[in-house]
């Protein structure tokens, strides 16, 4: 397995108002559901292997505001792998957020209609073939001169609807198949940095929440993870319903449970910062070539280690001037932002260069003149 899934992909992960299970977490109910899922396009998918993630309405709980986490293109982890999508469903006492997850059949998404290839059950948007996706015409925007593995199947009996979650009032009334049920319990591979920094971008930008856009995100959708600037970016055309806010602020609960995902702080510096685990090796069915990807894997982790160490250190170095200087309050808290901003940056840079690397580790070897299959 070539995935590129690090522990410092949590981080990311963390700063999300639902992050990806695991053990011993917090679980955040909302106690009023998310807005409708905005009418919008899909950019044309930038590349061979992309697979369409939908957005989705993330929460926020800082702002007490649910905000629109734009839908993207993002490079499977690996071939075989499909992207189920995670969706909102009434637990009862409150909402609850379930986390999408890479693996080899699409699992149980809430029945939410998200479109392009999602409409509730499994995923018409295209298949794996021999290593390699093709693409569905019908529900995909692509590109023929730059992706041509595709192919067209007609999708029928499609309810179109923009409800964001299931159960509850108003939600949509659906439950797991057998087989998705089977698909649940299958290997998973945690969403990958590039869709943490995503998400984290997101939910920085306060014109993506709820109660500024009231349903209707600027940005939509991207052609890349995190390119919210780039010049691909879709608007909403609309909102998918009325956009009703609860009638007071703040009125959602958080309930703490174990074995549930969370919403976290974000760390302020790289010190707070999980360690990065080493990646699954390389396995192109090549050796050579898979003992020189793991020996450039090693390199890129032990440099991101290092500027790890280096911000820290510059970090406190800041603050034992601070403290030299005997600095307000208002001033430290001017540079603890400073130090939050630039650790984001670091983790969102390395996350970069893990998708990187990723692909790199995903193309056919070149043919050398002596010798196939290696390298030039």
């Amino acid at each position: 397995m070539r995935t590129l899934t690090v522990r410092f992909l949590l981080f990311a992960l963390m700063i999300l108002a639902l992050a990806a299970p695991s053990s011993a977490q917090i679980r955040v109910l909302v106690s009023f559901g998310p807005p409708a899922l905005p009418v919008y396009e899909q950019p044309f998918c930038p590349g061979d292997d992309y697979i369409w993630v939908p957005g989705y309405w993330a929460w926020d709980g800082d702002f007490d505001d649910y905000y629109w986490v734009p839908g993207t293109w993002v490079l499977a982890p690996e071939p075989g792998l499909y992207w189920t999508p995670g969706y909102w469903a009434w637990g009862g006492d409150g909402f609850v957020f379930y986390d999408g997850y890479w693996g080899p059949e699409v699992g149980f998404y809430g029945g939410i209609v998200y479109g392009f290839g999602y409409f509730g059950r499994g995923y018409e948007g295209g298949r794996w073939d021999r290593g390699h996706f093709f693409y569905n015409r019908s529900v995909n925007n692509v590109d023929v001169t730059v992706v041509q593995n595709v192919y067209i199947k007609q999708v029928t009996n499609v309810t179109v609807n923009h409800i964001s979650y299931n159960g509850g009032d108003g939600g949509i009334n659906a439950r797991p198949t057998p087989q998705e049920e089977t698909a649940m319990h299958e290997r998973h591979v945690a969403p990958l940095p590039v869709q943490a920094q995503h998400a984290q971008a997101a939910r920085a930008n306060p014109e993506l929440r709820a109660s500024t856009n009231r349903g209707k995100p600027p940005v939509a959708a991207t052609p890349r993870p995190g390119a919210f600037n780039d010049h691909a970016v879709v608007r909403a055309k609309e909102a998918g319903g009325a956009y009703n806010p609860p009638t007071k602020r703040g009125d959602a609960k958080a309930a703490a449970r174990q074995d549930d995902s969370s919403s976290r702080g974000v760390p302020i510096h790289p010190k707070d910062l999980p360690p990065i685990e080493r990646p699954a090796a390389p396995n192109t069915g090549n050796p050579k070539l898979d003992e020189k990807y793991q020996q450039q894997q090693e390199v890129m982790i032990r440099k991101q280690e290092q500027a790890r160490q280096k911000l820290q250190q510059q970090q406190d170095m800041e603050h034992q001037q601070l403290k030299q200087q005997r600095a307000d309050e208002a001033r430290k808290q001017q540079i603890e932002q400073k130090h939050q901003q630039q650790t984001q940056k670091l983790v969102q840079r390395q996350a970069q260069q893990h998708e990187k690397m990723q692909k790199k580790e995903q193309q056919p070897p070149k043919k050398h003149p002596d010798g196939p299959g290696e390298p030039h």
